[in-house]
């Protein structure tokens, strides 16, 4: 029986100092492997990320409009961060007047969270951004929102105190620092835990440091001890029991995501959920205070 021979049509790349054979069935697939062995080649961006891309932008384009919208039709109501200091010796009980040391404008603190989302949405959406972005989905963290959530999340909880009668500066920056540290322990257990592996320490250090802001806004509502004449407004009584909802939703998302089972699993659906409820959450506070506080 008469042998066949088939000829194979292959082409050489010098790279290194080696000659590298390959079969050559067109041209593209020639510039793909001059392109791998020069390290300028990048896949296609799968699916997933580019509706991502796509989430940031919109999410971005959101918060902008939200921020512009309040600035332009708020008024300038402000209110006061005070001190109260020892008049006498220890133990004596005598203090002075509180002293007003400045004011917070509502409507700027409202602007700031609004505008430090829609810039991180936006900074994430530049290509070379977006590719450590999507590195690091790829390993289970995102660190933007980490670092965006412990100054926003901050300005929105000295809202809430703020709205509900706390103005002591030591009380402010106490549960300030309080809350950035729940945002570090939740930034701790993707920066060192692995989803599915049952370790949950990170996470449960940050609901007790996440729990102490929502204790004292509590106690304030109820203001034990209080004047006859102590109120709040009604409107504060919605922004609490929403926004503390939506909070616990985030830490929800959390724990789904380290429990790692169904859609859970793949990381880009947490970090769909992250998004959405970001923007609602801020959203829902911003036209919360300016129907409350802030409108004309």
């Amino acid at each position: 029986m008469q042998g066949a021979s088939v000829h194979v049509k292959c082409s050489t790349l010098h790279y290194a100092g080696v000659f590298v054979f390959f079969p050559l069935p067109c041209s593209r697939s020639r510039r793909v492997i001059e392109e791998l062995l020069n390290g300028r080649y990048s896949s296609p961006m799968s699916t997933d990320m580019q509706n991502l891309k796509k989430l940031n932008f919109r999410a971005g384009c959101l918060h902008l409009v939200s921020f512009v919208l309040i600035l332009i039709l708020s008024n300038d109501a402000s209110l006061p961060v005070v001190a109260t200091y020892l008049t006498e010796a220890p133990g004596t009980g005598n203090f002075s007047d509180p002293i007003n040391l400045f004011n917070l404008n509502i409507s700027y603190m409202v602007a700031g969270f609004m505008a430090l989302s829609a810039f991180f949405h936006f900074y994430i959406c530049i290509p070379s951004t977006f590719k450590k972005y999507e590195l690091n989905l790829s390993r289970g963290i995102n660190t933007y929102r980490w670092v965006e959530y412990s100054i926003s999340s901050t300005l929105m909880i000295i809202v809430i105190l703020q709205l509900n009668g706390t103005s002591d500066y030591i009380a402010l920056l106490g549960i300030a620092g309080v809350n950035v540290c729940m945002i570090l322990f939740g930034w701790l257990q993707e920066r060192y835990v692995k989803a599915g592996n049952g370790d949950l320490l990170p996470f449960w250090f940050g609901c007790f440091a996440g729990s102490i802001p929502w204790i004292a806004t509590v106690f304030n509502l109820i203001a034990p001890k209080g004047p006859p004449e102590s109120t709040t407004p009604g409107f504060v009584y919605g922004i609490v029991i929403s926004i503390f909802i939506f909070f616990n939703c985030f830490a929800l998302v959390q724990w789904k995501q380290y429990k790692a089972k169904g859609k859970w699993v793949n990381y880009l659906y947490g970090e769909r959920i992250y998004i959405v409820l970001s923007f609602v959450a801020k959203s829902l506070l911003a036209w919360q205070v300016y129907s409350g506080s802030l409108a004309s």
